[in-house]
């Protein structure tokens, strides 16, 4: 049975895409650290310890979330992205990057803001676009 995010990123469940290629997927997260926090996932590998993926589609992922994050960056006020792995809550690999203004941004147990439906569209297609140029 394929996981959520692979559901997500074919279509199945609706999500905020941010950037797509053949490979790789990276969308809005559901319960974000801050406005613009982005999951960057492999496409056709479902495995969730991001060590055990081969070299190729390793190195493809973090090709593909740096251009992501240099993408957030662009559209989303902030000093720097964050990255994150740690993998414990969805069973597919997946990178957090998340827009900061100080380190205590990157706290996953903190209270997380409320960023709209309507904002979160926004935040996606802003992102996109910038992805786009790049």
């Amino acid at each position: 049975m394929a996981t959520l995010f692979t559901r997500i990123a074919n279509g199945e469940i609706p999500s905020y895409k941010v950037a797509e290629n053949e490979d790789f997927y990276a969308f809005l997260d559901i319960s974000p650290l801050a406005p613009g926090h982005t999951l960057v996932i492999p496409k056709k590998v479902e495995d969730d310890y991001i060590f055990n993926l081969d070299s190729s589609v390793y190195e493809g992922l973090w090709a593909f979330a740096r251009k992501v994050a240099v993408a957030i960056k662009a559209a989303v006020p902030c000093k720097r992205v964050g990255v994150a792995v740690l993998g414990m809550e969805v069973p597919h690999t997946h990178i957090h990057l998340v827009p900061l203004q100080n380190e205590g941004d990157m706290d996953f147990r903190k209270q997380k803001p409320v960023v709209t439906d309507e904002q979160k569209a926004e935040i996606a297609k802003s992102i996109l676009s910038e992805y786009e140029k790049l």
